[in-house]
């Protein structure tokens, strides 16, 4: 068995721990229904533990520090950055993200499964550390349907909804280097392939191995070593 094959059966980070936890990135440009769909999954999967980024945006309409975002002034942002505390980070429209690593890890070794509300560059530094990390990429029916998406919630100016738009066609190239992509035309039938592509996940040999340590060792299910 070559490595990358055995690596396709072990839940790992570059670190060299072990996790029963799954990591879902959900990838998508700005105006898709990201949000409104991994709210919706949130709801109804108790099991999932959403990371909230750090962001040095300025919050919308409702959203709370803590909540759906740590808000920070970019001095603290860039501090955290120098001591590495973030597992990915990126600058998206002129603000930075990053996401916490000791969080991550900690909810992954208790055997959570973690989503990442991502953008496309931070999926990238997250496979690099978790080859595992499952990426699922959120597509708009159409172009016009994602600027009209993007002019009924209100929340940017004519010029930054020019932007979004511009930037969202580099974004969408990016679709092919997630595992999974779901279509956001019918929202519920865009849920019902989310949770599928979770109930999926969590069935593969890493994840039972990983939950289900004793029985398989008491059944005589052992990880595959390398040839």
């Amino acid at each position: 068995m070559t490595e990358s094959t055995r690596d396709a059966h072990v839940s790992h980070s570059l670190h060299g721990g072990v996790y029963p936890g799954n990591l879902f990135m959900v990838i998508a440009p700005s105006g898709a229904g990201k949000s409104t769909l991994v709210n919706a999954l949130l709801s109804k999967d108790h099991d999932i533990c959403l990371s909230i980024s750090y962001t040095t945006r300025k919050p919308r309409p409702g959203e709370q520090d803590g909540r759906h975002y740590h808000f920070t002034t970019v001095e603290d942002f860039r501090t955290r950055h120098a001591a590495h505390e973030f597992l990915e980070s990126a600058e998206v429209h002129g603000n930075y993200y990053g996401t916490s690593r000791v969080w991550i890890e900690e909810q992954m070794k208790n055997g959570h499964d973690v989503l990442l509300e991502i953008d496309w560059q931070g999926a990238l530094q997250v496979k690099k550390q978790f080859r595992n990390a499952v990426g699922i990429f959120i597509l708009p029916p159409s172009l016009d349907a994602l600027e009209e998406r993007l002019k009924k919630r209100g929340q940017d100016e004519p010029n930054v909804i020019t932007r979004r738009l511009l930037a969202a066609g580099s974004e969408i190239a990016h679709a092919s280097e997630a595992e999974y992509v779901v279509i956001n035309e019918n929202f519920e039938r865009a849920l019902a392939e989310l949770e599928c592509i979770v109930a999926a996940t969590r069935l593969r040999f890493a994840s039972q191995y990983a939950r289900h340590t004793e029985l398989f060792i008491e059944l005589g299910i052992h990880l595959p070593h390398a040839e």
